[in-house]
């Protein structure tokens, strides 16, 4: 096993720096760089772009004359001032070279600072780190507890009513949109037209961020920070998890009925059922391993998809400042520091989860053997 984790841990260089490359490449062709952020900025054309740029540049666009640039919507800007900009977002080297040094810097785990939140990419991404997790996580855990059990029940009871009104009800929930829901949620319940009931921004009220919930503080009170801490914490995930774990489910319900359909048509169960095993030991004592590798199979997309990409729109709706949210701004800025850093941070952990995966089959069924496996 040892020899087959290196490999796996090996093969992770090449394709984290292809994933790196193409994106790379693909931001080269991209209209609309931060040096032409700046300069609709200047033109009025833009907002926000500016801040870092004036507040750190001193006379930048303060000059202005008649020079030409190559870019679009830079007439009437002082050529010297757009040599400034690219060398203050680093454009003034050839793209290999910078490629090189992005690389140098991330295997370091220096990622710089964002270009236009004068504030380092680390401290950013740590910032609305809190949201994404809490989404994801609880958002997983939820999933798989409903799922699991629901298509273990399902197998069990296929063909009958029971199965048929769930798959409908499965069915109908993964076709409506998970956006579509959270807004009509927000109707009915968040001070829409109806009932308000929950909150619609934050992890958590501004009343509780006092100073008897600061460890730091002489006020500390940790029983009385647990006691209104979490239940005001679950206050406000309530409508978003309902939103994304609608549709969230429904995949991993049937593709665990079907896995145990499968197994429990099998040979072996037969003969455990005729040693005189009870339904409930055959069923968990046999079946589940075998039915539950597909399940394990299928984790790493879901928990990525899930912490990552699967929250932008919930995250919007209900004004939770995440991760999801971030990348997104971060792209319609051309924000490049914090885009590539938190494509490179995404590519490690999607890539390491799916290592664990792996490791996770050989716990559940020991016959794996990857070592005889060829790479």
């Amino acid at each position: 096993m040892g020899a087959y984790i290196l490999r796996r841990l090996l093969l992770m260089i090449p394709t984290l720096l292809g994933i790196m490359a193409i994106s790379f490449i693909v931001i080269q062709f991209a209209p609309g760089g931060p040096v032409e952020q700046v300069i609709a900025g200047l033109q009025g054309q833009g907002g926000g772009a500016t801040d870092r740029v004036s507040g750190g540049g001193g006379d930048f666009g303060s000059s202005q004359s008649g020079g030409d640039s190559g870019y679009r919507g830079a007439q009437g800007l002082d050529p010297a001032f757009i040599a400034r900009l690219e060398q203050q977002f680093g454009f003034d080297k050839p793209p290999l070279e910078r490629f090189g040094l992005m690389l140098w810097n991330y295997i370091r785990f220096d990622f710089g600072e964002s270009y236009f939140r004068s504030i380092s990419v680390w401290e950013l991404i740590l910032e609305k780190l809190p949201v994404s997790i809490s989404l994801g996580l609880w958002i997983t855990l939820l999933s798989y507890l409903i799922s699991i059990p629901l298509g273990i029940r399902k197998a069990l009871k296929d063909g009958s009513a029971f199965d048929v009104w769930t798959s409908a009800i499965v069915i109908v929930a993964y076709a409506i949109p998970g956006f579509l829901f959270a807004v009509l949620l927000i109707v009915l319940f968040a001070g829409g037209s109806f009932y308000d009931w929950f909150p619609l921004r934050g992890l958590l009220s501004d009343g509780i961020r006092g100073d008897w919930c600061a460890p730091w503080s002489d006020a500390f009170d940790a029983s009385r920070c647990v006691s209104q801490t979490i239940p005001d914490y679950f206050w406000h995930l309530t409508l978003p998890l309902i939103s994304l774990a609608l549709s969230a489910f429904a995949t991993t319900t049937l593709l665990t009925k079907n896995s145990f359909l499968d197994e429990i048509r099998k040979q072996y169960v037969t003969t455990a059922r005729a040693k005189g095993l009870t339904e409930r030991q055959v069923l968990y004592g046999h079946v589940f391993r075998n039915a539950m590798l597909i399940i394990v199979a299928g984790f790493p997309g879901a928990f990525i998809s899930a912490f990552f990409a699967g929250s932008l729109l919930i995250e919007t709706i209900f004004s939770l400042d995440g991760l999801g949210l971030l990348g997104f701004e971060s792209i319609y800025q051309r924000d490049y520091p914090v885009v590539f850093a938190t494509l490179y941070i995404f590519s490690l952990i999607g890539l390491f989860t799916a290592l664990i995966s792996d490791l996770t089959y050989t716990w559940i069924d020991p016959r794996i053997d990857f070592e005889r496996r060829e790479v």
